[in-house]
């Protein structure tokens, strides 16, 4: 790959582009949700999973940052709170090819809290800027921060702005907000995507008080509309359940944000395009129904899409379930005629 710019570079130009991301999600945006995205959008940033310091450190490093070159681009997330293991993990993911590695900031999980990792952490921006400052010493790639705008006890503005200065001044430019807080007592991770009321305002603000810093804005964005409304107080927007649960949004990304024409002209087509890798991770060993449960959302609102789910829902799983339960399911969905999709 080649060298990437130096923190201190203009935001425009440190690292992919952030116009349009999809969030990292647990469970979700695995590698093969991502190589389906990557299907139907050139340009949107991806990110994997969050994944934790330790887990690089102590566990499989290879298996834990595998990915297809067809990915790209594509970042890191991890969670963690000491310097040198961030340290270490963001030279990893210069060496594994990843376009950007981004600190996680804003999981509410009693699991990641009780490690020091995720958005207790904005009760500790002294601890974060370490962190930022050491991963940025060790690498060449962008360095990012996502996080919430407070949690409780910490939820007033100056103690936002608190967060977001001491940690631009480790040299982080690009902070991506959730625009709720993060309740760490009562309330499940669910919960905490739900509950606490969004704030847009706040980030908005953000990016009027600091024009210097990258400001992506992330929470409840679920149309173009409202991403162009956020886009123009915001240098990006970064759209999670809605990416993942109807992936087929994707497809329209290139040209309404980057004036680039649509890698695929269907969703019919997108899927066959999946065949040869579903085939290769098959003969990897890797279960059909890994790979499948990512596929059910992308005939989301079409006739036949509930047939071309419960298909693969009820034989995927099945022992020897191979790539002839995709093509079965994806024929119980009429393919538009090609003169139609060119009206489209």
């Amino acid at each position: 790959m080649p060298a990437m710019p130096s923190q201190d570079a203009a935001i425009h130009n440190s690292g992919p582009s952030r116009r349009f991301c999809v969030a990292p999600m647990m469970d979700w945006t695995t590698s093969h949700y991502r190589y389906l995205a990557r299907l139907l959008s050139r340009n949107t940033l991806l990110y994997t999973e969050m994944v934790t310091t330790g887990a690089l450190i102590h566990g499989d490093t290879a298996r834990f940052l595998r990915h297809d070159p067809a990915e790209y681009p594509l970042a890191l997330q991890l969670g963690g709170s000491d310097a040198g293991e961030l340290a270490h993990c963001a030279k990893l993911a210069e060496h594994f090819g990843f376009d950007e590695v981004n600190l996680n900031v804003g999981c509410p999980s009693d699991r990641v809290q009780n490690n020091m990792i995720g958005a207790c952490l904005m009760g500790h921006p002294d601890k974060v800027a370490e962190g930022v400052s050491a991963m940025i010493e060790a690498t060449s790639l962008p360095v990012t921060v996502k996080h919430r705008i407070g949690i409780d006890g910490r939820e007033s503005w100056d103690d936002l702005c608190e967060f977001i200065e001491k940690v631009a001044a480790a040299g982080c430019r690009t902070f991506i907000v959730h625009a709720r807080i993060a309740i760490l007592e009562g309330l499940s991770p669910k919960e905490n995507r739900d509950i606490p009321p969004l704030k847009y305002d706040w980030v908005y603000r953000l990016k009027q008080t600091y024009p210097e810093l990258e400001i992506i804005i992330n929470g409840g964005i679920k149309t173009f509309e409202e991403c162009h409304e956020h886009l123009a107080r915001t240098d990006g927007v970064m759209l999670g359940r809605e990416a993942y649960h109807n992936p087929w949004l994707l497809a329209g990304v290139d040209a309404e944000f980057f004036g680039d024409d649509a890698p695929t002209r269907s969703r019919h087509d997108a899927l066959r395009a999946m065949y040869p890798f579903i085939e290769s991770e098959l003969k990897r060993g890797v279960f059909l129904t890994h790979m499948s449960r990512h596929l059910l959302g992308l005939f989301h609102g079409v006739p036949g899409g509930r047939q071309f789910r419960r298909y693969i829902s009820e034989n995927a799983h099945k022992p020897g379930a191979g790539l002839e339960v995709i093509q079965t399911a994806l024929e119980k969905v009429r393919e538009p005629e090609r003169s139609a999709i060119a009206e489209a």
